[in-house]
């Protein structure tokens, strides 16, 4: 199918233009179009939030009890395993309570210096 230009209505432009000056439809197209991107630093979204208001000995507490935690976990699941995979799963259970053992001192002396 040919379309020739008699075939297209004419269509005042200047018209056409000031009808959408207050169009909100065409504002959004053309900051969609035209603007350039916005280079705002993308939030980083965490999973847990710690609360601000937090102290360093409260978050060493909790630290250390998730070591625990974690060191319970990693005993339980070495037990159920045999060789090599036995022997990284209770490297991991050694990690962690060396990891455990650093909070503990760092806690303790953290009590010693407000005493």
């Amino acid at each position: 199918m040919n379309t020739s230009s008699k075939d297209v209505p004419e269509l005042k432009t200047e018209a056409t233009l000031n009808s959408l000056k207050g169009s909100d439809a065409a504002r959004r197209a053309m900051d969609y179009y035209l603007k350039p991107a916005s280079t705002e630093p993308a939030k980083d979204e965490k999973f847990f939030e710690i609360r601000r208001s937090l102290s360093s000995e409260e978050a060493m507490i909790h630290a250390s009890d998730l070591l625990r935690c974690a060191a319970a976990t990693a005993y339980d699941a070495a037990n159920n395993l045999r060789g090599a995979n036995r022997d990284l799963a209770f490297s991991v259970v050694h990690m962690i309570d060396l990891a455990k053992a650093l909070v503990d001192k760092s806690l303790e002396s953290q009590r010693h210096e407000s005493s």
